[in-house]
């Protein structure tokens, strides 16, 4: 039984999710989402929550019962509040600048990076060291943020590059004689 899964995920005031057959949409204060119902599990509207219940017994119908429902409360939580996360860039030189729908970063190459950024998702840059980013959908996020990491992961030496606030690098100890 999927622990996630089987606890139901209360609707809040305006909020407004609807059912299709093939799909479901929130909305909210902040916009809109559909994304697809996937075929080995039911999701049900009962009693101002929504409540995702598997079609049958096996390993795949388990994974999918607490992926469907995570990412359904995903979503009410995207249209009520929205995600945010914090990125910093450590180094001598390096810094980011926001453009439009472009993000600049200056990351030690012999060029700077341009990435652009795409829709539904806002990118505000503080101190030139301090990326800031917001969106009301949680995955996009997180691959937006991991790939603007992946430029320049921070290094085990003097931890130059970037990464999330408060993220942990391990430090290696440097050459000795």
């Amino acid at each position: 039984m999927s622990r996630i899964g089987k606890m139901p995920i209360t609707i809040p005031s305006g909020v407004e999710v609807k059912l299709d057959e093939q799909s479901v949409s929130v909305k909210g204060k902040n916009g809109s989402m559909t994304r697809p119902l996937n075929n080995l599990v039911d999701v049900k509207i009962e009693d101002g929550s929504v409540v995702v219940t598997p079609r049958s017994k096996g390993r795949r119908t388990k994974a999918a019962w607490g992926m469907m429902r995570s990412q359904l409360q995903n979503m009410v939580e995207g249209v009520t509040e929205g995600f945010k996360k914090e990125l910093e860039i450590i180094g001598v030189g390096y810094r980011a600048a926001v453009s439009g729908k472009k993000l600049t970063l200056n990351l030690g190459f012999s060029h700077p990076v341009e990435v652009a950024i795409p829709n539904g998702i806002t990118v505000k840059v503080e101190k030139n060291t301090q990326l800031i980013v917001t969106s009301m959908e949680k995955d996009r996020l997180g691959q937006f943020c991991a790939n603007i990491r992946d430029y320049r992961p921070p290094e085990p030496y003097k931890g130059k590059g970037i990464r999330y606030a408060g993220e942990y690098v391990m430090r290696k100890e440097g050459k000795k004689k």
